[in-house]
């Protein structure tokens, strides 16, 4: 029976995608490994790889299709001595298009297990064959690459569990078997969390519709919402409403930081790298999550989860959004090596490249205002991170020094936001108080 290649699941929290590009046309052969389409997420645009081979026997999703629900059938692959004649044999479609299903039926329509591809989670498995995967008793249900695999191994494939469409055996399954471990496998429950839909994280409010008829006599434009901003106005409201936020305000002298950051720049002029502030900035807050590693910890519903290296986020402004790529074990590099990693991860953020394990995780984000001319501003945390840095810009301001005398020092405002689930008022201010100290003495970033 032919096989649906299902839209995958490209990152924890994907919901549902826009199909950007095909890259096959119907009729084409693929191998396990060639890129098949490319697939837009609130994120990123990926590539999507075949884990089998075939022929393309029907493009089901034309491209440019939004909206398209996580295992959705958006291709019919054809395996040896098929053609495209049996495709209405086929099983129907796994999900109705995203504006066709309620939004109570939206989990139960994207239920099925891992469709064909690479990068997808394990979603809540569906129900598979009986014993030898044969889904009618006579039949099983193995691609032809994985038959010629099992063959070469000797393995019994009713004793293999298939992890492809119908319970469906590939590539991957019978690949690292030998003859002893092929055995049925325990169907197991992902450890990835269920992403919350945007339509149930949605305050309740006015609808669009209500919001026309206010305005019904003004012109205007109406812009629809990208899977990002979707996913940025769920998040935040879900942040407000959940996260118990607290705010810590501290000004930072950077005198001392600008003219060290200078004779650096000179030094490092031969080797092309320059030092921003905020490259120092990331470090002195990967430095401080060290010092006070009670503060380097993530709220995880009901408990805490410590982490032992300083994951650090930095918002990242492109455009329609904003990223967040981590800086990972960023106390352990040197400030030349941050500048050159954030330098990357923000240029690929801009063209929406980014992998997803490149901008989840993290315990701490920065997010820094400064260089848009804004003094001071609290930022709204990003679960499950514990805590955020508003940065302001870098303006001279009269001060009041230690003996008493009136000066003028370059002053930067920074806004502390903390999930008082994770961090107490003290702890909190034990954190800043180390950024502000790492920053006024950066020489002793070097040590």
């Amino acid at each position: 029976m032919p096989t649906e290649i299902l839209m995958p699941a490209l990152s924890p929290t994907m919901e549902e995608g826009t199909l950007a590009k095909w890259l096959v046309k119907e009729g084409d052969t693929v191998a396990s490994g060639d890129v098949m389409c490319e697939i837009e997420t609130d994120k990123a645009t990926m590539e999507f790889e075949a884990v089998d081979e075939g022929v393309i026997g029907k493009i089901l999703i034309a491209e440019g299709t939004e909206g398209v629900k996580v295992n959705t059938a958006i291709a019919v692959l054809l395996e040896e001595g098929e053609s495209a004649g049996d495709i209405a044999e086929a099983s129907p479609p796994k999900a109705e298009a995203s504006s066709k299903v309620a939004p109570a039926e939206a989990s139960d329509a994207t239920a099925p297990a891992k469709g064909h591809g690479r990068g997808e989670t394990d979603a809540t498995p569906e129900p598979t064959p009986a014993a030898g995967n044969k889904s009618d008793g006579n039949r099983l249900f193995a691609s032809p690459l994985a038959r010629r695999i099992a063959a070469q191994k000797g393995l019994d494939l009713t004793q293999v569990k298939g992890s492809g469409p119908h319970g469906r055996i590939v590539k991957a399954d019978v690949e690292g078997l030998e003859k002893s471990e092929a055995t049925p496998a325990q169907a197991t429950k992902s450890d990835t969390p269920n992403a919350v839909s945007a339509a149930a994280s949605m305050p309740a409010g006015a609808s669009s519709d209500t919001i026309a008829k206010m305005y019904a006599d003004r012109e205007y434009e109406e812009i629809t919402l990208n899977g990002m901003r979707k996913t940025i106005a769920a998040r935040l409201t879900e942040a407000k409403q959940t996260v118990p936020h607290f705010y810590l305000r501290r000004d930072i002298q950077l005198d001392a930081l600008m003219a060290f950051r200078a004779q650096l720049n000179k030094q490092l002029e031969p080797r092309g790298v320059k030092l921003s502030v905020n490259d120092f900035i990331i470090k002195a807050c990967a430095l401080a999550l060290q010092q006070v590693p009670d503060a380097n910890a993530v709220w995880a519903g009901d408990k805490v989860f410590k982490l032992k290296p300083s994951d650090v986020a930095v918002a990242v402004a492109i455009e329609g959004g904003l990223f967040t790529p981590v800086l990972k074990d960023a106390e352990m590099k040197s400030l030349s090596a941050l500048s050159a990693e954030m330098k990357d991860l923000a240029a690929r953020a801009r063209d929406r490249k980014l992998a997803p394990h490149e901008y989840q995780g993290g315990s701490f984000a920065i997010s820094n205002l400064g260089m848009f001319g804004i003094d001071n501003f609290d930022a709204v945390i990003n679960p499950p991170h514990g805590a955020i840095l508003a940065v302001g810009a870098g303006t001279k301001k009269p001060v009041v020094g230690a003996d008493g005398a009136l000066g003028i020092a370059t002053v930067m405002s920074v806004t502390l936001s903390v999930d008082h689930r994770v961090i107490d008022g003290a702890l909190g201010a034990e954190l800043l108080n180390a950024i502000k100290d790492n920053l006024e003495a950066p020489m002793t970033m070097l040590a």
